[in-house]
């Protein structure tokens, strides 16, 4: 365990990061996977939103984003 103050406020800090970091991972990962089962267009949407949350929060990098993106958007094409 931490002994100095800032140390044991940074661990109480990352864990709380990591279990939202580790929410949205899982939830844009499930939602990916979906639309790979099954696209449509609605579903598309939900995905592009998941992505872009992702990205924002810095939980993927905003160019694995855009590459998924466009990779699922061609799925819809055929």
């Amino acid at each position: 365990m931490p002994i100095i103050k800032g140390a044991a406020k940074k661990l109480r800090h990352d864990r709380k990061r990591t279990v939202t970091t580790m929410h949205v991972r899982e939830s844009t990962r499930n939602v990916v996977k979906a639309y790979r089962k099954s696209p449509s267009k609605k579903s598309l949407q939900k995905v592009f939103q998941a992505l872009d949350k992702a990205a924002k929060l810095n939980v993927i990098h905003a160019n694995k984003s855009a590459r998924l993106k466009s990779r699922l958007s061609k799925l819809l094409k055929k």
